[in-house]
């Protein structure tokens, strides 16, 4: 099989910290060989209502604003912010995406041009964000299939069909909370959404919130050609994302282990392999079948 690609999620997980995002994009290229970081781009007053805008934060110990709207202003990084995060990711030799989650973060992630952009499970029914990025921008679109019933998943690669867009499609088996249980990861659907879609679109990938790294390797067996998970440089942070995210030696052990066992599945391409050789010669015992 092709090597599966591993996505390190920073999201937000930097704290609103420039400093911090460009340590975690290093320390995902050089510590932990990851294939590409992927951060978040939200147009705050577009994206929420006035009301949504002023409430407060619905948990109030990891709010980083008054209201969260202040919150989620407080975590932002512009356009120009993000052209700087793509240029580190550059130095780096790792490659550059993000998550929009509005018409406007589309636009100007799009005027980046990633090799991908990642629709989040919350906004894969806002069809005109993914037929703007259907018409309007190049690569690869992924789309995460949180929260998303099977009739929505449908809908959703039909659109992308009728746009001619679909095989540049990467969908996403996904279960939304954070963290989530294992029995409730759903691994299986990874199966499913190849049945239905495995010829449709361009691939199948897996976004996980759960805690290790056993269930990603699962996933792999089972077909995902991405994984994608949230990364942090420290679990106590404050912030809703932190405890479903991995630290440095989780993520490092992840890749190493996705690659490791993405080399070994694989079928024998000979009766008796060339390793085998001299063990067979040294080691095997045989005994004529006896013949009445």
């Amino acid at each position: 099989m092709n090597t599966p690609k591993v996505i390190a999620e920073i999201g937000c997980n930097h704290k609103g910290d420039m400093e911090i995002a460009r340590e975690m994009i290093g320390i995902a290229a050089t510590f932990a060989k990851c294939d590409y970081v992927k951060f978040q781009k939200r147009t705050n007053t577009e994206l929420l209502t006035p009301e949504e805008y002023n409430a407060p934060h619905p948990n109030p110990q990891n709010s980083y604003g008054d209201t969260y709207g202040a919150h989620r202003e407080f975590l932002e990084f512009d356009i120009e912010q993000h052209r700087q995060l793509q240029q580190w990711c550059s130095e780096f030799n790792i490659g550059y995406s993000a998550s929009v989650w509005d018409m406007t973060s589309a636009r100007e992630i799009a005027s980046l041009k990633p090799e991908f952009i990642k629709i989040p499970s919350a906004c894969n029914l806002v069809f005109p964000i993914l037929e703007y990025l259907a018409g309007d921008y190049s690569g690869d679109i992924h789309i995460s299939l949180g929260m998303t019933t099977p009739e929505e998943q449908q809908s959703i690669v039909e659109l992308m069909e009728r746009s001619q867009a679909a095989k540049r499609v990467i969908l996403y088996a996904c279960t939304s909370g954070y963290p989530v249980p294992f029995e409730q990861v759903c691994l299986l659907e990874l199966q499913t959404l190849a049945e239905k879609y495995g010829s449709r679109v361009k691939e199948i990938g897996f976004s996980g919130h759960h805690h290790g790294i056993a269930v990603d390797i699962a996933a792999i067996t089972l077909g995902a050609c991405w994984v994608e998970r949230h990364f942090t440089l420290d679990r106590t942070w404050k912030g809703t994302d932190h405890a479903a995210s991995l630290e440095p030696d989780g993520l490092r052990k992840l890749v190493r282990d996705v690659r490791a066992v993405s080399k070994a599945l694989t079928f024998k391409d000979a009766p008796i392999l060339d390793i085998e050789v001299p063990q067979r010669e040294k080691l095997k015992r045989t005994q004529a079948a006896q013949l009445n």
